[in-house]
């Protein structure tokens, strides 16, 4: 805590070197306080900046915590205004290397040997460095004891936790003042949005919950035709060092070199569809990083997904709510939107629906008249988020991820190829889901699931039924003697209370 003054110092320094009262003060709630902010002092150095621009610039002088809070914030139109999320995205977690002498004391701590017996061969240059981590080559030792496995070990930067630890706190104390001075605060839920920035930014501080995230994501995709998964080398893992296969590959966003290689850029854009979609509905939980730098291409033709820090996970009743939303959207079924948002809680319930499915096709409308090529996803769901203020939409925190990876995943195959036709793409593969989900079909793999469940409660059923009717009778019969204790009390008060008024005649005669 003795850094806060100077880490706030640093904060309002940047506040006022980028003008970025100019940015809230139209929106502060007192009256008389927003009068007051129009006097304190403005830098004029970035004054011929667009307002998104100098915030952008802002986030990233105050450092890697705040650029990703950008990030993450550059994925929430229902926050900021679409020009706002725009330049957020523009971001990059540019970060220099740490020492590599300090990162081979972080793996020798972590796995209690000495480098030297733990790697066949160590590359001390590190290959990718961010804010939380960098990556050096290395070589497992092969059974003979010779040079084996490549791989690619994943350090945690030292001392890392204070700081990320430190600037949560001053967000979490920013968050509170959001509420209290923006009109909107409150519906906004500025405390519950760092919340949750806190806790995946702290789980990509464990790297042994990477580990499992992509040992699972390599079970769901095992001989998948789409996308590739590195192997993990638990022996060699730790919280603060990950080994993992080493993947060779073409990064996505080298067109040239994709072209070069023969690979069908069309395909590659819907596989990118598909496995998004099998991984959030078939699967509910998928990997919630998928930019560029994450992501390569392999010589033939699938994806390799990397950086496995970030992921989402999603329930039955969320799966459900999406698939029926995300169909109406495709039907122009506007009133289905609108009751499935009822339905679901995600507006209050005293919503009209005909006000809401009005607003929705007003949004929907002019873009649905386009090409379907041509229509962008992710533009819907801004422009829906922006309408959704109106109606008090509540802001799904389990579906924060959901939607920064949508838009990733739209932009990438857009990238890849122009006329994607994300629409027709997802469109069979959610009507497929719902036919699965609803019917017989459906019906029946429930039944076998909960079978086991069943067997086991099936035989002991009489003997519960009974044991509820006892209790039942247990509760009657104390419930017929705490009344008759009653009864009886106040019998012998009035009795006692006659016994008085009798003696007391016959005392005063």
């Amino acid at each position: 805590m003795w850094c806060w003054p100077k880490r706030i110092w640093v904060i309002i320094h940047t506040v006022y070197v980028f003008g970025l009262l100019d940015l809230v003060q139209p929106h502060i709630r007192p009256l008389w306080l927003q009068k007051l902010a129009r006097w304190f002092p403005r830098g004029r150095q970035y004054r011929q900046e667009l307002p998104a621009v100098r915030l952008r610039l802002a986030l990233e002088s105050l450092g890697p915590i705040f650029v990703k809070f950008g990030q993450v914030l550059s994925t929430r139109p229902d926050l900021l205004p679409a020009d706002y999320a725009r330049e957020l995205s523009l971001l990059q977690d540019r970060v220099p290397p740490f020492d590599s002498d300090v990162a081979i004391k972080v793996i020798e701590a972590e796995l209690g040997k000495p480098l030297d017996a733990i790697y066949a061969h160590f590359n001390p240059q590190p290959v990718a460095s961010a804010s939380i981590a960098q990556v050096h080559e290395a070589n497992l030792f092969a059974a003979n004891g010779g040079v084996g496995q490549k791989v690619a070990v994943k350090v945690l930067r030292p001392n890392i936790a204070p700081v990320i630890d430190q600037d949560l706190a001053l967000m979490a104390v920013g968050a509170r003042w959001v509420e209290w001075l923006f009109a909107d605060g409150k519906r906004l839920k500025p405390r519950e949005v760092v919340a949750e920035f806190q806790n995946y930014l702290h789980d990509e501080l464990d790297l042994m919950r990477e580990a499992a995230n992509a040992s699972l994501l390599g079970r769901q995709f095992t001989d998948s035709s789409m996308l590739i998964i590195p192997a993990v080398y638990y022996d060699y893992c730790a919280r603060r060092v990950l080994t993992i296969e080493w993947m060779d590959g073409i990064p996505v966003a080298c067109l040239d070199r994709l072209r070069e290689k023969n690979i069908d850029l069309h395909q590659l854009a819907r596989y990118g569809v598909e496995i998004f979609f099998t991984q959030v509905f078939d699967n509910g939980f998928f990997h919630a990083d998928m930019h560029p730098g994450n992501i390569m291409v392999a010589d033939d033709g699938r994806y390799i997904a990397l950086d496995f820090g970030i992921v989402g996970t999603l329930t039955d009743y969320d799966k459900r709510y999406l698939a029926i939303n995300f169909l109406a959207f495709f039907n122009r079924d506007y009133h289905r939107v609108a009751t499935a948002h009822v339905e679901s809680g995600w507006v209050p319930p005293d919503t009209r629906v005909e006000e809401l499915e009005a607003a929705v096709r007003a949004v929907c409308e002019p873009i649905f008249n386009k090409p379907l090529a041509e229509i962008s996803f992710g533009m819907v769901l801004m422009r829906l988020f922006e309408t959704s203020r109106r109606f008090n939409v509540e802001i799904q925190p389990q579906l924060v991820l959901l939607q920064k990876t949508l838009l990733n995943i739209e932009g990438l195959g857009r990238q890849l190829d122009p006329e994607l036709d994300l629409w027709a793409t997802a469109k069979p593969f959610l009507t497929r889901w719902m036919h699965n989900q609803i019917g017989i079909k459906a019906l029946w793999k429930t039944l076998r699931q909960e079978a086991p469940d069943w067997a086991q409660m099936l035989p002991a059923l009489p003997r519960k039924l009974n044991a509820l009717v006892d209790e039942k009778r247990q509760l009657e019969w104390r419930d017929a003697y705490v009344h008759l204790l009653r009864t009886q009390r106040q019998q012998n008060f009035w009795l006692a209370v006659i016994a008085l008024v009798l003696l007391a005649v016959f005392v005063f005669k």
